[in-house]
């Protein structure tokens, strides 16, 4: 595991447990990093709203606090993992940042623009990732190629992809059949300054998936929504219900109702248009 970085701006351990809503023992088992991680999961939504507010995605420890703790936001890989990351190792637990390509399908020319953590407990390492959404891990799963992995009530593989073991890929494996969601490099833990190179462009280039449109998602083990623009889809059991957002200041109520997400009277976003 490569050395944390230096920690100019340390966590209130205290509030990010309350906001996630855990209560539990603090020592770097792998039953706090499940607990730890499945609170935090379920608790702190997926959503790239204060860029369609025109506003910088800042990923210091100190501001992604501020924003997903101290204003009960959500955010996007960059500010979901890098807080997860900062409370495991204020509970002891040692962590590396891993680039990923997403997938979602078959393999795609993408950029490595999704984060992801590698931790290590219990004389194991595990996959951690709270920063994915949708079909993304509720809890934490063991660093095991090949073999079928549970979490949050579905299934996943972490597949090798080619001969030296550099790339693994997490596979969801789905009723429709396996979809795999992103492919790590394994073998090559992301600096500081690659992280924040990846959020720059995932925050501003034109061609990002999170500057020309709305995406807020919730995960928790009885549900799962999703808002893009428009569209609300709720997954709740084995029905899925599909409504359309009518006008900006149903918008607002649909963010509050389903994602606790709460803006002012009168919040505009660039997208979607009305």
């Amino acid at each position: 595991m490569a050395p944390p970085p230096p920690d100019d701006d340390p966590l209130e351990l205290d509030a990010y447990l309350a906001r996630i809503g855990y209560a539990g023992p603090r020592d770097a088992t792998p039953e706090t990093l499940a607990a730890v991680h499945a609170a935090h999961a379920q608790r702190i939504p997926f959503e790239n709203l204060d860029i369609l507010l025109g506003r910088p995605i800042r990923i210091d420890v100190a501001s992604v606090a501020a924003k997903l703790v101290g204003a009960r936001r959500g955010g996007y890989c960059y500010e979901h993992n890098t807080l997860l990351a900062a409370a495991l190792r204020a509970l002891g637990f040692e962590v590396e940042f891993l680039g990923a390509r997403v997938r979602m399908g078959p393999p795609r020319p993408t950029a490595r623009t999704h984060c992801v953590l590698r931790v290590a407990a219990g004389g194991t390492a595990w996959l951690a990732d709270v920063g994915f959404g949708l079909d993304g891990l509720i809890d934490p799963v063991p660093w095991r190629t090949g073999e079928d992995l549970a979490s949050g009530g579905q299934r996943y593989r972490l597949e090798p992809e080619g001969d030296e073991g550099r790339v693994v890929v997490l596979v969801a494996l789905q009723p429709a059949g396996p979809l795999p969601l992103y492919a790590i490099r394994a073998d090559d833990p992301l600096l500081p300054i690659d992280l924040e190179l990846g959020n720059w462009f995932t925050s501003t280039h034109p061609r990002s998936p999170f500057t020309g449109g709305l995406v807020a998602q919730r995960t928790t083990r009885a549900s799962r929504a999703l808002l893009r623009n428009r569209e609300l889809t709720v997954r709740r059991g084995g029905e899925t219900t599909t409504t359309e957002v009518a006008d900006p200041d149903h918008l607002l109520a649909v963010l509050r109702e389903h994602f606790e997400l709460d803006f002012p009277a009168g919040t505009r976003f660039r997208a979607p248009v009305f």
